[in-house]
């Protein structure tokens, strides 16, 4: 990893999890120059008038203010969460780095292993949901599968738990 700009891939679903960890990373890890990359995986059946054309390889990078503007995220089947975008936006003009969104449809534990490798991600960071040991032997743990197979360094972030009220 060179000392000067990283690529740090952020795994983003607009759960509580990942939510944390936007917040954790902008708080904790990123550092002036750094290069974020929020990384969306639609399900293969999503529906996006741009799926054909760049369903292998994901969708061009979009520059964060792009991203923000309604119509960009509407032609993608995208729902982003305000307060993750006015988090990332803060960061890019405070710590003067670059925020770009990219779009993959498909399985998201391969995906985003793929995207770790597409962008050359110096490090990756991403939410958990905290599944117990049987949903997930069940469903499976994308932030577990990320960890094993991904070619660069993994940050999980627990998300916020629920208290029993």
């Amino acid at each position: 990893m060179a000392a000067g700009k990283r690529t740090i891939g952020m795994g983003m679903d607009y759960s509580p999890s990942s939510k944390a960890a936007a917040r954790w990373a902008v708080d904790n890890l990123v550092k002036a120059g750094d290069r974020i990359i929020l990384v969306h995986v639609l399900p293969k059946g999503a529906d996006a008038s741009h799926k054909e054309l760049w369903k292998n390889t994901g969708s061009p990078l979009i520059p964060l203010p792009e991203f923000m503007e309604m119509n960009v995220q509407a032609r993608y089947g995208l729902n982003p969460d305000k307060e993750v975008l006015e988090i990332l936006q803060a960061a890019s003009k405070a710590k003067q780095v670059e925020v770009l969104a990219k779009i993959y449809w498909g399985d998201a534990r391969e995906k985003l292993c793929e995207a770790v490798d597409d962008l050359k991600a110096d490090l990756f960071v991403l939410g958990c949901r905290g599944l117990g040991p049987l949903k997930r032997a069940l469903l499976g743990s994308v932030s577990n599968y990320v960890v094993n197979n991904a070619t660069c360094p993994v940050t999980v972030v627990r998300g916020p738990t629920m208290s029993s009220a």
